[in-house]
């Protein structure tokens, strides 16, 4: 029997999920960032600068960016952990993955891209002093697993990073979701002429975990510390635990 998982509002087969999120990722790669600035008013911008804060890299540190899409969380931690350092770009898109790669060279910073899994990382145990999945992990299917894998590949004291889209402060509720299915999916189709990957982001939101429930599949797999803050009203939350 085929199992089956959501993608969106949707059901479907969790192989088919796979396939048609790489299409909504592979469509949108080339006006990501541009789509991101309009849908969050820049307020993306802030809240990875506050991930990047709380992640408190320092030089020689080895760090792993999963789903890193175009390379904002790369960039700066490759900044911080000096050329003594190695940061990892990784994402299991390929449109997005090049994108990423091409504007961290363009900005002379020749960190190493890698195109894999999250759910089956290719690196050793106890390797990475942090891992960071910005905007990711909702879009994975096995987010368990997922989380098990970033725990396995970090070093004893070393922290996770999960920025995500949130549960919103319950009275901007309904204005929010007005934002969401008319104002989001009209953006999409106007500036990168796709509504339907910007309506599937807006479903993949609400079916996706909210604080507490991502706080305890955090400590499942096995982190301490585990806490969040909310940003925006819970627009978006950061996640952090540590291995230890």
């Amino acid at each position: 029997m085929t199992n089956t998982t959501h993608f969106g509002y949707e059901t479907v087969a969790e192989e088919e999920k796979v396939h048609k999120v790489a299409e909504v990722f592979h469509s949108v790669a080339a006006k990501y960032d541009v789509m991101n600035d309009f849908m969050s008013a820049g307020l993306h911008r802030v809240w990875k600068a506050f991930t990047i804060a709380q992640a408190g890299i320092r030089p020689g540190f080895k760090v792993l960016d999963i789903a890193g899409g175009t390379g904002d969380l790369s960039k700066a931690f490759a900044k911080q952990a000096g050329p003594t350092g190695e940061v990892w770009l990784t994402d299991i898109n390929e449109s997005m993955l090049r994108v990423g790669r091409d504007r961290l060279l363009n900005k002379g910073i020749p960190t190493p891209t890698l195109l894999c899994d999250a759910e089956k990382l290719p690196f050793p145990d106890n390797y990475f002093d942090r891992v960071s999945v910005a905007f990711g992990l909702r879009n994975m299917t096995h987010k368990d697993a997922a989380l098990a894998e970033m725990r396995r590949v970090l070093k004893p004291g070393g922290k996770l990073l999960v920025l995500e889209f949130s549960k919103i402060w319950e009275p901007l509720k309904k204005p929010y979701d007005v934002y969401s299915f008319s104002v989001l999916p009209w953006l999409g189709k106007k500036v990168a002429n796709d509504a339907e990957s910007y309506r599937y982001l807006a479903e993949s939101i609400r079916m996706h975990p909210d604080q507490e429930t991502l706080k305890k599949m955090m400590e499942d797999v096995g982190l301490e510390r585990v806490q969040y803050y909310n940003l925006t009203a819970g627009v978006a939350a950061l996640h952090t635990g540590i291995k230890l």
